[in-house]
C-alpha cells in the first residue's frame, strides 16, 4: 500500500502469477469518528486459451442448401471478439446470405458456387492478453445443381418456435434471428403488443440482429422475428425478461445533528427481484454493533431521537439481490457550533443594471443556523417577489436597478449563537453605443471612416477592439484607430471586409459591425433610398406606478423622411424575449407617455417607419418593474353549460400574465339557480379556466360570475351571465300527427308541439322518420331504408319530398335538445297515389323481313301504378333522314312482343315506345331498324377451298371468296407444328390467288387467308411442303471431247508404264497381283459402297435427277465445289485415288500406308461418290 494513501499497488511485473492475487478486495477507512468502507472490488486474472485439437471434414453441401460453420472459441477471460478470414488475412465478405451469428458461428442461408474454398479461418481475439487464437480453416465444396430448387425460410438460430433470454436493467439487450431458404429470406422484428423504443432500437448484421440499448423493465415482452421470402414465411418468438441488480432510488446523506435533536437516514433502492436492505456501522453489522438508545433501524430507515455527541458514526447501507449490490457511507455527526459566516466580510458585487445580483452568505453551523438579509445598518428585513433566498444563504435579485446599490447584512443564528456579515453592491450603467459604425462604399485610393461612439458607467474603464472580418486588423500604418473611430488611409482591394468595434468593460461588452466595399470607380452620382436606421439611446424618466415616460434619438432617414416611430414592450416577468406593440406616434415626435400595467418588468424598444419600409428595432430600454396591485379586470367569455344531466360546468377566458397585476392569481367563482335561490354559493379556484358544479337539477337556469382576485385583493365587481345545467333526453314524443299527401312524389306533416318543460334542454327542433314499406304495384316488400329529415326550431309541419308513387309508407316523430333524441311517436301510415311509369326496360326489334319486323320489350323498372297499356309510335327514315307520317298502336299492358306487317321493304324505321297508368303517359324508349331487301338469304363473307402447289423455295396460294365485292385479301404462313408468329403478306387487288416466295426447301408450312376489315374473319388452316433441293447444275467435265481425249492419252500413258513394271518384276518372281489383293483385303480400302463391295449408283452428265438415298451426298443435299473444277483431285489423280484399267484401285501397291493423309487434303475420308463417278471414263 502506498505510504500516506489508501492505494493498494499489485505489481507482478518483477515475478508473481496473476492467479495469486485473485479474489475480493474492500479497503477500510477508520478513525475516532467512525470506519467507513469501500465497495467490493473483484480482481481476476485474464486468460486466453488455446483452441481445442479437432479434426474437421470437409464440407460438400449442394448449391442453395443452408450451411453453418461452427467457431467454437475457447473461453476466455473476458470472452474473445471473434471474426472470420482467409488465408491472405483478408476479411471474408459478409451479406444478407453470409452472415456471422453473436456466438461466431458462419451461417449461409444458402450456399453458391463462388462459395467454394478451402480457407475459411476462425479467429479469436483476447484483447486484454493482445493475442490471437486461429481455428484450423475449414474446407467447403459446392456441389452444382441444375436446376437449384428454391426453398421457403427456415431459422438456423434459434431454434424452435419460442425461446427466452433474460437481460439487466440498464444494459444492451441483443436478439439473433438466422434463416436459410432460396431466395435469401429478409427479417423483420415486432414487438408483440407494443412498439420498439424510438431512439433506443437499432438493427445490425443485415437485420438479423435487434439491439437495444439501455433496456428497462419496460422492455420486458414478446419480440417476434419474421423470415419471409417469395415462397412463404416463418417466425420465431423470444420472450424477453429484464431483471435489474440494485439501484438507488434515495442514498443515505450526510447528516448534522446537534446534540438533542432527531433525524433519519433513508435508504431506498429497487430492482428485480427486489433487494434486500441490510445497515452497518463503522463497517460492522448492525445488530451486532455496539447498541445506541438513540437510534431505531425501521427497514430502509434509521430513525435518530435525542441524539449525543457519542452518536456520531458512519453508517453502511448495502442493497443486493442476486445479480449485484449497492453500498453507500453516511456519516452522521453530532456536533454543537454556532453558526460561521464564510464569505469574506465587505465583499464587493458589481452588476449591470437590469441584470441579476447574486449575495453569497455561505455560513456553517449546528443546529442549521437561519439566514436573513436586510439592506442598510438599519433596514428591515428583505421580503417579497423582488428577492429570491436560496438555502445556500445566497440573495438574488432577478433584476437590479441604480436603486438597489447599497449595503446588504447577512445575519445566520440557531440557539447556540448569531452572527452577521455586510456585503456592498453596486449597479452600473450599461455600455451603449450610440453612434454605430455604418455600411461604406469607398472607391480605391480613397480614405474612410468608422465611427463607434460610446456612452457608459463613469467607474467603469472600456477598452475598445477593431476586428475586421472577425481576425485582427492587418499590421498596417494606413490603419489609424482613434478613441471613438478607426481611419483607413489610401483604400486597397484587400481592405474589402466587415469591420467590428468591440468595447469591454470588467462588466459587460457590446459591439457593433459595418461593412466595406471597395469599388474601381466612384459610383454614379444618385440619391439612395433606404430604410431609416434604427433610433438609439432610449432613456425612461417620470417613473410612475401607471405611467412613464419614453425617450430617444431617430436613426439617419436615409433619403426618405421618418413618417412615424412603432414603440414595442417587452414583459421579461411573464413572457421574456417576447415582444408586443404598445403604441406609435407621428415622425416628427421623439418622446411618449405611455401607460402601464401593475406588476410588469417592463422594457421598451422604438421602431423607424418611412415610405421605403421599417428599420431594425432599436436596442431595449433598461427595464422597469411596476408595482403590484388589484387585478383592473375580470375572465371574459363566461359560460355555464352541463355535460351531464346533474352538473354545471363553469369556463371563462384566463387572464393573460400582464392581466393579473399581482401573484397569487387566482378566481371567485359564484353561482345561484334563478328565481329560486337568494344567497350566492361562491368557490375560490386556482388560476384555471373552468369548474364543475355537481348535484343541480336537470336544465335549469343559474346565474353565474366569475371574479379575479390576487395577494393583494379582488378585481371590480364582475356581471352577472345565464347558463344552464345539463341536459337530459326529452321525456314525451309528439302528439297529433297528421299526414297530407299532396301528389304522388310530395306529403305534408303536420303534428303538435312538445310542452317546453318536457324538452329538458334546449329545444334544437323535430325529426320525421319516414320509410316505404311496400310498392302497391307489386305487393313486395323490400330492405327498409329509412329516411331522416330534421326540422330546426318550434315548427309543428314539413314537407316529406322525393316519394315513390304508389307505394306505403309509415312515418314517426320525435323532438330533439342538445342531449339527443325524444322518444318516437306513434307510426303513421300513408300511401301515395299512382303517378306515370318510367320508360320500359328495354326495346328490341329482331326477325327482319321483306315487310315485318318483331318487337320485344320489358315492363318498366318503376311502374308507379297499375299499367293500362303500351304506346307505340313509328315513322319511316328515307336515305336523307326525313321522318315519315307516324302510325301510333295501342298495345295491352300484358303483351311483351308484336309482330309488325305490312311494312316496306328496304326500308329504316324509327319506333318511339312507353307504357301508361291511369295517370298519363312515362317517358319514352326509342329504337330503329330496317326491313331486307328480298328473302334471299343474306351473303356473309366466307373464304373456302384454299389450296397451295408447292416447289422448293415457293408456293402457289389460291382461294375461293364469297361475301362483299372489293375486299382486301392477306396471306399468313408459318412453318407447321411452330410456336412463332404468323407471317402475313398482303394481297394486291382483289385477287384470289398469291405466290409465297423465299421459303426453305424440303420444310412443311401452314397457311390461312383472311380479309382486311373483317374482324377475326381467316379461312381454315391448309399444310403443304417444299420440295427438296436438287444437285447443282455442274457442266460435267466427263462429258467433254477434250477431257475424254486426255484421259484417254493419260490411260495409255499408264497402261505402257504398268506392263515396263509387271515385266521387270516377272525377272525377280512370279506375284499374281489377284493373290496379293486376296491375302490383303481390308475393309478400310474397299470399294465405298458398303453394302455389297461395289461402288454406289451414279448419275451421268445429262442426267439432273437428284441422288438416290443410297449415295454418300453432303447433308445440305448439295455436290461441294472444291477450290478449282479442273482440279486432278476431283478426278481421282490423288495418291489414294489410283486406279487400274478394269476399275480396281492400285493405290495400296504404291508403297504408301492407307491412314497417311493425302497432300493437300485435310481429310482423310474416302472420296465423295459423285467425284468417284466424274473419275471414270
Amino acid at each position: 500500500m502506498k505510504p500516506n494513501s489508501g492505494t493498494l499497488v499489485i505489481n507482478i511485473m518483477n515475478g508473481g502469477k496473476a492467479e495469486a492475487y485473485e479474489g475480493i478486495y474492500q479497503c477500510t477507512a477508520r478513525n475516532e469518528r467512525g470506519a467507513a468502507i469501500s465497495n467490493n472490488i473483484v480482481i481476476r486474472p485474464s486468460r486466453s486459451p488455446l483452441w481445442t485439437k479437432e479434426k474437421l471434414e470437409p464440407n460438400q453441401v449442394r448449391e442453395g442448401d443452408s450451411l453453418v460453420l461452427h467457431c467454437r472459441p475457447p473461453v476466455g477471460l473476458p470472452p474473445p471478439i471473434i471474426f472470420w478470414m482467409d488465408n491472405a488475412f483478408q476479411r471474408l465478405p459478409q451479406s444478407e446470405r453470409v452472415s456471422q451469428g453473436l456466438n461466431g458461428d458462419l451461417y449461409f442461408s444458402n450456399v453458391q458456387p463462388e462459395d467454394t474454398r478451402e480457407d475459411y479461418i476462425c479467429y479469436a481475439r483476447f484483447n486484454h492478453t493482445q493475442t490471437i487464437q486461429q481455428k484450423q480453416p475449414i474446407s467447403v465444396k459446392v456441389l452444382s445443381t441444375k436446376p437449384v430448387t428454391e426453398r421457403q425460410p427456415v431459422l438456423l438460430t434459434p431454434t424452435g418456435s419460442t425461446s427466452n433470454k433474460v437481460e439487466l436493467r440498464g444494459n444492451v439487450l441483443l436478439l439473433e434471428c438466422i434463416a436459410a431458404g432460396l431466395p435469401t429470406p429478409v427479417i423483420r422484428w415486432i414487438k408483440e403488443g407494443g412498439e420498439l423504443p424510438a431512439n433506443r432500437t437499432f438493427f445490425e448484421n443485415f437485420k438479423k440482429t435487434l439491439k437495444i440499448i439501455d433496456v428497462s423493465e419496460a422492455d420486458s415482452g414478446n419480440y417476434k422475428c419474421i423470415a419471409r421470402n417469395i415462397l412463404g414465411s416463418t417466425h420465431h418468438v423470444i420472450s424477453v425478461t429484464v431483471k435489474a441488480a440494485p439501484y438507488w432510488i434515495t442514498a443515505p446523506r450526510n447528516l448534522v445533528l446537534s446534540p438533542g435533536e432527531d433525524g433519519m437516514l433513508i435508504c431506498r433502492a429497487n430492482g428485480n427481484p427486489k433487494p434486500h436492505i441490510s445497515w452497518l456501522t463503522n463497517g460492522v453489522p448492525i445488530a451486532i454493533a455496539p447498541e445506541d438508545p438513540s437510534r431505531k433501524v425501521d427497514g430502509d430507515t434509521i430513525i435518530f431521537s435525542d441524539v449525543q455527541e457519542r452518536s456520531s458514526a458512519v453508517y453502511q447501507c448495502n442493497a443486493s439481490n442476486e445479480y449485484g449490490y449497492l453500498l453507500a457511507n453516511a456519516f452522521v455527526n453530532v456536533l454543537a457550533e454556532p453558526p460561521r459566516i464564510l464569505t469574506p466580510a465587505s465583499k464587493l458585487y458589481q452588476v449591470i443594471a437590469n441584470t441579476p445580483a447574486l449575495l453569497d452568505c455561505a455560513y456553517f453551523g449546528s443546529p442549521k443556523p437561519e439566514i436573513e438579509w436586510f439592506k442598510g445598518v438599519k433596514g428591515s428585513i428583505l421580503r417579497g417577489n423582488e428577492y429570491v433566498f436560496h438555502d445556500n444563504g445566497t440573495l438574488e435579485i432577478p433584476v437590479a436597478q441604480k436603486d438597489s446599490t447599497g449595503t446588504y447584512t447577512c445575519v445566520a443564528r440557531n440557539k447556540l449563537g448569531k452572527i452577521q456579515n455586510e456585503v456592498q453592491l453596486e449597479v452600473k450603467d450599461p455600455t451603449m453605443i450610440i453612434k454605430q459604425p455604418e455600411y461604406k462604399v469607398i472607391q480605391r485610393a480613397g480614405q474612410v471612416s468608422f465611427e463607434c461612439t460610446i456612452k457608459h458607467d463613469p467607474t467603469l474603464i472600456p477598452t475598445v477592439i477593431w476586428l475586421k472580418d472577425n481576425g485582427e486588423l492587418p499590421d498596417d500604418e494606413r490603419f489609424l484607430v482613434g478613441k471613438d473611430n478607426l481611419t483607413i488611409m489610401n483604400v486597397t482591394d484587400k481592405d474589402d471586409g466587415t469591420y467590428t468595434c468591440i468595447i469591454n468593460t470588467t462588466l459587460d461588452s457590446v459591439s457593433a459591425s459595418a461593412v466595406l466595399t471597395v469599388v474601381a470607380a466612384p459610383p454614379t452620382p444618385a440619391i439612395i433610398y433606404a430604410r431609416p436606421n434604427p433610433p438609439f439611446d432610449l432613456e425612461l424618466t417620470g417613473q410612475l406606478e401607471r405611467s412613464i415616460e419614453l425617450s430617444w434619438i431617430p436613426g439617419d432617414e436615409n433619403n426618405s423622411p421618418i413618417t412615424n416611430f412603432v414603440i414595442e414592450y417587452e414583459d421579461g416577468l411573464h413572457e421574456p424575449g417576447v415582444w408586443h406593440y404598445q403604441t406609435e406616434v407621428p415622425g416628427t415626435q421623439t418622446t411618449v407617455q405611455l401607460k402601464l400595467s401593475p406588476y410588469v418588468n417592463y422594457s421598451f424598444r422604438v421602431i423607424a417607419v418611412n415610405e421605403i419600409g421599417r428599420s431594425q428595432p432599436s436596442e431595449p430600454s433598461e427595464q422597469y418593474l411596476t408595482k403590484a396591485a388589484n387585478p383592473d379586470e375580470n375572465p371574459s367569455n363566461v359560460q355555464g353549460i352541463g355535460s351531464e344531466p346533474d352538473n354545471l360546468v363553469i369556463t371563462w377566458e384566463s387572464l393573460k400574465g400582464f392581466q393579473s397585476n399581482g401573484p397569487g392569481l387566482q378566481y371567485k367563482v359564484s353561482w345561484r339557480q334563478k328565481d329560486f335561490d337568494d344567497e350566492w354559493t361562491s368557490v375560490i379556484v386556482a388560476n384555471v379556466s373552468k369548474y364543475i358544479v355537481s348535484g343541480t337539477p336537470t336544465f335549469v337556469p343559474y346565474e353565474i360570475k366569475v371574479q379575479a382576485l390576487n395577494d393583494l385583493g379582488y378585481a371590480p365587481e364582475p356581471s352577472e351571465v345565464i347558463g344552464h345545467s345539463g341536459e337530459d333526453l326529452p321525456m314525451v314524443a309528439p302528439s297529433n300527427v297528421q299526414v297530407h299527401v299532396l301528389n304522388s312524389t310530395l306529403a305534408k306533416v303536420h303534428w303538435d308541439p312538445v310542452p317546453l318543460k318536457t324538452v329538458r334542454g334546449h329545444l334544437q327542433g323535430y325529426k320525421v322518420y319516414y320509410w316505404k314499406v311496400q310498392s302497391l304495384s307489386r305487393r313486395s316488400r323490400r330492405h327498409v331504408e329509412k329516411k331522416i329529415l330534421t326540422f330546426r326550431g318550434n315548427k309543428t309541419f314539413g314537407m316529406l319530398p322525393g316519394l315513390e308513387p304508389y307505394s306505403s309508407y309509415k312515418l314517426n316523430v320525435r323532438v330533439v335538445n342538445g342531449k339527443g333524441e325524444g322518444p318516437a311517436s306513434p307510426d303513421k301510415v300513408f300511401k301515395t297515389p299512382e303517378g306515370v311509369p318510367s320508360s320500359p326496360s328495354f326495346l328490341k326489334i329482331t326477325n327482319p323481313t321483306l315487310d315485318s319486323l318483331t318487337l320485344e320489350w320489358g315492363s318498366p323498372t318503376h311502374p308507379n301504378g297499375v299499367l293500362t297499356s303500351y304506346i307505340l309510335k313509328f315513322q319511316p327514315i328515307n336515305n336523307t333522314h326525313e321522318l315519315g307520317p307516324l302510325v301510333e298502336i295501342r298495345i295491352p299492358a300484358n303483351e311483351s312482343s308484336l309482330i309488325l306487317k305490312n311494312l316496306n321493304y328496304s326500308t329504316r324505321y324509327k319506333f318511339y315506345f312507353n307504357a301508361q297508368t291511369s295517370v298519363g303517359s312515362g317517358s319514352q324508349i326509342t329504337e330503329e331498324a330496317v326491313t331486307i331487301m328480298d328473302e334471299v338469304q343474306p351473303l356473309y363473307p366466307r373464304i373456302r377451298n384454299v389450296t397451295t402447289a408447292a416447289a422448293e423455295t415457293y408456293a402457289n396460294i389460291s382461294w375461293e371468296y364469297e361475301g362483299p365485292d372489293h375486299a382486301s385479301f392477306y396471306v399468313e404462313y408459318g412453318v407447321a407444328g411452330s410456336k412463332e408468329d404468323w407471317k402475313k403478306e398482303i394481297v394486291n387487288g382483289s385477287r384470289s390467288f398469291f405466290v409465297l416466295k423465299g421459303l426453305t426447301p424440303g420444310t412443311a408450312y401452314k397457311v390461312r387467308v383472311g380479309a382486311e376489315g373483317l374482324s377475326g374473319f381467316k379461312s381454315s388452316e391448309d399444310v403443304f411442303e417444299t420440295g427438296p433441293a436438287m444437285a447443282s447444275r455442274q457442266v460435267d467435265i466427263a462429258t467433254q471431247g477434250w477431257f475424254i481425249g486426255l484421259m484417254c492419252a493419260v490411260a495409255l500413258l499408264i497402261l505402257i508404264l504398268l506392263i515396263v513394271c509387271f515385266i521387270r518384276r516377272n525377272k525377280g518372281g512370279k506375284y499374281p497381283v489377284k493373290e496379293k489383293e486376296d491375302a490383303h483385303a481390308d475393309p478400310e480400302i474397299q470399294p465405298m459402297k458398303e453394302d455389297d463391295g461395289t461402288f454406289g449408283e451414279y448419275s451421268d452428265a445429262e442426267d439432273h435427277k437428284p441422288l438416290k438415298k443410297g449415295s454418300r451426298t453432303p447433308s445440305d443435299r448439295t455436290v461441294k465445289k472444291e477450290d478449282s473444277d479442273d482440279s486432278l483431285v476431283d478426278y481421282g489423280e490423288g495418291v489414294n485415288g489410283q486406279f487400274n484399267e478394269d476399275g480396281s484401285f492400285i493405290g495400296q501397291y504404291s508403297g504408301k500406308k492407307e491412314k497417311e493423309p493425302v497432300e493437300g487434303n485435310e481429310s482423310s475420308e474416302a472420296p465423295s461418290p459423285v467425284n468417284a463417278m466424274n473419275s471414270f471414263v
